[in-house]
């Protein structure tokens, strides 16, 4: 299943958030979205998961979602919002309590689930019980409890600390090269695109457009090695200079507000 925005526009009241967005997300494919604050970013994901209509443009799927898929799009946010009375596992399972699945259904899409995420010993744990890289674990095995077509993620590292989001990214990788989930990612932070993204979407100042398309051609298995660190640096370098003056305006447009 492919997904696709055709010129997506939207504003909140007379403010202009996105202009004219074209994309399309290939099944398989990660595609990262960066750009200054405020240039519409959360906004554009959460046109591509229906959560708000465009004001402008619309959003299509393309062929048809996998079979065992429950729900097509699924989010994975920066607060992974588990429910505190509820078990990893009881939080995990929570999207398939809307669906006429049998337990054994249910048991076995959580236990994979859980198990993907290397979260099977502590099924029976509470969020409270959890560091903050193990609950956003949580929350992305329970996205991938339905196995969607696309998996839509909104900041889903920033709130972690530089080690723990090492090893959630390192955790996420593993997790793509292995199920080749089809991903839209927003970040700021140019190190993650860099790291894990197929293509990354530049977005100008708002109104957000796409101000370039950067395809990272090397293998992200591949990443770790020196000559592919040193070109990815040089990409970054790139992405920053696209972002550099255009971030120094955003910082001030929000102070002064």
């Amino acid at each position: 299943m492919e997904l696709v925005a055709q010129g997506v526009a939207h504003a909140y009241g007379a403010l202009e958030v996105l202009s004219g967005i074209e994309l399309r997300v290939a099944p398989g494919e990660i595609v990262a979205v960066i750009g200054p604050s405020g240039c519409g970013k959360s906004t554009l994901l959460a046109i591509l998961g229906g959560l708000i209509a465009p004001a402008r443009g619309a959003v299509l799927t393309e062929g048809a979602p996998p079979a065992d898929c429950l729900n097509p799009l699924t989010f994975v946010f920066q607060d992974s919002a588990l429910l505190p009375w509820r078990s990893v596992a009881g939080n995990v399972a929570l999207p398939l309590e809307h669906h006429a699945l049998s337990a054994a259904e249910r048991a076995e899409r959580v236990g994979a689930s859980l198990a993907r995420l290397g979260l099977a010993e502590f099924r029976d744990a509470f969020p409270r019980q959890l560091s903050g890289g193990m609950r956003q674990r949580v929350g992305i095995a329970r996205a991938l409890v339905v196995r969607p077509a696309v998996l839509l993620m909104d900041e889903p590292l920033s709130a972690l600390d530089a080690q723990t989001r090492e090893l959630v990214m390192e955790d996420f990788l593993a997790l793509w090269l292995d199920q080749r989930v089809a991903s839209v990612y927003v970040t700021h932070n140019l190190d993650e695109a860099l790291r894990l993204a197929d293509r990354i979407i530049v977005l100008s100042r708002r109104p957000g457009c796409i101000k370039r398309v950067m395809p990272i051609a090397i293998p992200q298995r591949e990443r770790s090695g020196a000559a592919a660190r040193a070109e990815l640096a040089r990409l970054g370098e790139t992405l920053w200079e696209l972002l550099r003056e255009e971030a120094v305006e955003a910082d001030r447009e929000v102070v002064d507000g």
